[in-house]
């Protein structure tokens, strides 16, 4: 009898990440706030830049991203040489995973974190190990509660998605300071930029003294740059060699490089999407609570938005907003059955989702 081929153990065993809805009802313009996209959209340099792609498209990308690395390395200070970059920092993460995980160990990350943190788990054999949290905030003695001898990597968001929650520097280093020195502590810090907190920090300093910590950022937030898939990550020599000679040898295509490293260096589109954020952040979470929904407190470009009851429920509340175009992301798979998760968009769809929601509450809408 012949035989099928078979997977690793585990892989079939992983939920599929489900993406949030991203089409409208016919005849109805889409407005989606499901994918915390930027919306502003992308640095009008990055856009620029990408005509020095398209005369040689026959051409390799430089193998090493050396001009992005460069315009990271000289925006934050750092050094080129201990960063390395992907398509997107999904495949970063996948990266970190492959490098340091097999049949048999452990992975820990918290309750409510990035959905693709047991799948790529999961996907080299290792046991994904879940610390809870204390309303919707990562917790660090529970984190350290779940470190044991088969340990080789905790995730933690920072901030949180979809919470938009985040911990403190200090907390952070007390995790960092309890961590055998074999564990590697991931700090995904993908909506760093929005933070606007005194005591935040995105990990750079953590990284820059231990050996044993990475850090990963995106473009495809406050950038702008979702559709070219851009991520990088920071850390110690030895780390970013393995990383090295794991990833593939262009992994981050020509246009990726060209209209990454310009959006880097565009800080005033970077600031314009902070002040953007500051203004709405607010008055999005103030005009819904006023309207009896609960909101957790963010520090990202997005808010978690809890919905009351089975009469007002997540559900029937995402069906109203997609019959008048505004998708927003269902977080079920997130443990938060009764949520929904909202980009904060441009004025237009701010004011518009807050009223759809008010005479949803009132019971004007289903």
């Amino acid at each position: 009898m012949s035989k099928k081929p078979e997977p690793n153990p585990g892989v079939l065993k992983i939920i599929a990440y489900v993406p949030g809805k991203s089409a409208a009802p016919d005849g109805i313009k889409l407005a989606k706030l499901s994918s915390n996209e930027s919306p502003l959209g992308p640095s009008q340099n990055a856009v620029n830049s990408l005509g020095q792609v398209i005369q040689n498209l026959h051409e390799y990308p430089d193998p090493t991203a050396r001009q992005l690395r460069e315009a990271i390395a000289e925006t934050h200070g750092l050094n080129p040489d201990n960063i390395v970059c992907g398509a997107g920092s999904d495949e970063l993460l996948s990266l970190i995973a492959n490098a340091y995980l097999s049949k048999g160990d452990e992975a820990v990350y918290s309750q409510h974190g990035f959905l693709m943190y047991p799948i790529i788990i999961s996907a080299t054999g290792a046991k994904a190990v879940v610390a809870r949290e204390i309303d919707c905030v990562a917790n660090v003695d529970a984190i350290l509660s779940c470190i044991g001898e088969r340990t080789k990597i905790v995730f933690l968001a920072n901030p949180n998605n979809p919470t938009g929650t985040y911990l403190p520097i200090e907390e952070v280093r007390r995790l960092h300071a309890a961590l055998p020195s074999n564990v590697v502590l991931v700090i995904d810090a993908a909506y760093a930029e929005y933070v606007q907190r005194n005591d935040y920090e995105s990990g750079i300093e953590l990284v820059s003294g231990n050996d044993n910590v990475i850090m990963t950022r995106t473009f495809s937030k406050i950038y702008g740059l979702a559709a070219l898939r851009i991520g990088w990550a920071y850390a110690s020599a030895g780390i970013i060699d393995v990383l090295n000679r794991i990833r593939g040898p262009f992994n981050v295509n020509s246009s990726a490089i060209i209209a990454g490293a310009a959006a880097m260096r565009d800080s005033f589109h970077v600031q314009s999407a902070i002040a953007h954020n500051n203004k709405w952040l607010p008055w999005v979470s103030n005009e819904l609570t006023k309207i009896g929904l609960k909101v957790t407190p963010s520090v990202g470009n997005f808010i978690l938005i809890h919905f009351p009851d089975n009469k007002r429920s997540a559900e029937a509340a995402d069906i109203a907003l997609t019959k008048q175009g505004y998708i927003l992301r269902a977080v079920t798979g997130y443990g938060f059955p009764n949520a929904l998760r909202m980009t904060i968009g441009n004025e237009e769809e701010n004011i518009a989702v807050v009223k759809i929601l008010t005479g949803f509450m009132k019971g004007e809408l289903a």
